[in-house]
């Protein structure tokens, strides 16, 4: 717990996420954050040893990702979160839906990402030591769909995020009411 000063200078006791949610939340983020840039950044370059380089960072990054939304998923079914602030029922409601949706997200891009690869012949291995099983055929018509439906999963999470954000931005600057706290580090944990 912490507290926060509302802007009636009220102290109002915040519940807090675990440090192992925190970390995961923040981890997850810069990943997805870095992965995401990568994506853009890579897919326009020429053949070279560079973009090859980055395929297999963004491939290496999307696989961790995966990982890492399958550990804070099962941390999330284990550990219940703290309860919600009071905010108007609309807001609960798409609160509860944009993480839904960013959960769906976190393993569809990877899943999507990692089927195309497949697809289009060319494998994953992990951090270049561990080499994934291909879970679908070799086929070129097929890599061309996944390979489209990865982009709109990418940009779909992106834009989550950033609502995401907008909505933690909102709470902490117009509503004042601790939200953002409860996800950042704390020396009191």
């Amino acid at each position: 717990m912490s507290s926060y000063r509302t802007p009636s200078a009220q102290p109002v006791s915040i519940a807090r996420y675990s440090m192992v949610a925190i970390l995961l939340h923040w981890i997850l983020a810069l990943a997805i954050v870095a992965a995401f840039g990568v994506g853009l950044y890579m897919a326009d370059l020429p053949l070279s040893p560079t973009r090859l380089k980055l395929f297999n960072w963004h491939k290496w990054a999307g696989i961790t990702i995966l990982a890492l939304s399958a550990l804070r998923l099962l941390w999330r079914l284990t550990h219940r979160p703290p309860a919600d602030l009071p905010m108007p029922a609309w807001q609960a409601t798409a609160a509860h839906l944009t993480h839904g949706l960013l959960y769906a997200m976190f393993f569809a891009v990877p899943l999507a990402g990692w089927a195309y690869s497949s697809a289009a012949g060319f494998p994953v291995v992990w951090f270049g030591l561990v080499p994934l099983p291909d879970f679908v055929p070799k086929d070129k018509a097929l890599a061309d769909i996944l390979k489209d439906a990865h982009e709109l999963l990418a940009w779909t999470l992106a834009l989550l995020v950033l609502m995401h954000l907008g909505a933690a931005l909102k709470h902490q600057l117009l509503d004042r009411d601790g939200l953002l706290l409860r996800m950042l580090p704390s020396r009191q944990h």
